[in-house]
């Protein structure tokens, strides 16, 4: 059964896709992966800013196909983990799926977590019973949500989250890919080592 994650920003046009996108290229040598986004106030139907498309572009990533979504239950429960973009998204997750709590985290926050807590994934896997790549992802976000309030916390929580460069100068974008993209790297290399242990 297809792993699924849901990337989850504000308007589903600059950094969910931009997300999305960096997600699925990582992962794209696990078959069982599916990555999505959509947006808590999506501005549906519209594509991804030309400068969020052209400073994308610079990191190989072509987001000139994407269409925003409007998130809704069904996205949420059917994601075995989704990834906001900033805090106020997880809480808007939450409050609308409570049993979504933990498989929600900002992307940031899981990218922390992930540096914590990695080095119990080969016990965890074990322990879980995993033997295909997507039991083993499945296995490696319930470690990560009940280990979570083991990782020290950012001396700021805003560390959690990743700056909104909608309608903002292309500095803000860079500012914004900046902060994305290697988070994105991170869940990516822990999901993917929790697929290969789950499937030695």
């Amino acid at each position: 059964m297809t792993f699924t994650i849901l990337s989850v920003c504000t308007g589903n046009v600059c950094r969910s896709p931009i997300a999305e996108m960096a997600l699925a290229d990582a992962l794209s040598p696990i078959a069982e992966v599916s990555v999505e986004s959509a947006g808590v106030a999506a501005l549906v139907g519209a594509g991804v800013p030309e400068p969020a498309r052209r400073i994308a572009a610079e990191e190989d990533i072509d987001a000139s196909h994407h269409v925003a979504r409007q998130i809704d239950s069904a996205l949420i429960r059917g994601a075995d983990l989704v990834l906001a973009m900033a805090r106020d998204h997880r809480r808007a997750i939450v409050e609308t799926v409570p049993a979504a709590m933990r498989r929600s985290f900002t992307l940031r926050e899981l990218a922390r977590v992930a540096d914590g807590i990695e080095a119990q994934l080969p016990e965890a896997l074990a322990n879980s019973g995993a033997t295909t790549p997507e039991e083993g992802m499945r296995a490696a976000v319930a470690l990560a949500a009940s280990l979570r309030g083991t990782v020290p916390p950012p001396a700021d929580p805003q560390m959690f989250d990743i700056i909104d460069p909608y309608r903002q100068s292309d500095e803000v974008y860079r500012r914004s890919f900046a902060e994305l993209l290697p988070a994105a790297e991170r869940v990516a290399a822990f999901l993917t080592t929790a697929a290969r242990l789950a499937s030695r």
